[in-house]
């Protein structure tokens, strides 16, 4: 084969590899920009459903945290109630000790 052929084989054939390798460069650029994009969308997903999550937990917390001082003032009440029909039955004892000691010290004085 002549010199000139040769030279032209092997130009033609650094010539498709290098276009051999620039479309490799090109496909894994585009494969590395695909990923970013779905590592991104990934992200973002995660990031939805973890602040969806937050926001359920956060109104679970409040409907236990209602739930528990409702309980707690029910429980208030019934404990005043008690106390009120405590110091109403203890109310005539305490007027009439009031009364007596109010007459002992008037009786001591006289």
């Amino acid at each position: 084969m002549p010199r000139p052929e040769v030279l032209e084989r092997i130009k033609t054939a650094e010539s498709e590899a290098d276009e051999i390798i620039a479309e490799a460069e090109a496909d894994r650029d585009e494969r590395i920009e695909e990923a970013r994009r779905e590592a991104e969308e990934i992200r973002s997903d995660a990031e939805a459903e973890a602040d969806e999550y937050e926001a359920e937990r956060l109104a679970e917390a409040r409907e236990e945290i209602e739930a528990e001082r409702e309980e707690l003032v029910e429980e208030g009440r019934a404990e005043r109630k008690e106390l009120v029909a405590s110091a109403e039955e203890n109310a005539d004892e305490a007027v009439e000790y009031a009364i007596s000691q109010f007459e002992e010290a008037v009786n001591a004085q006289t």
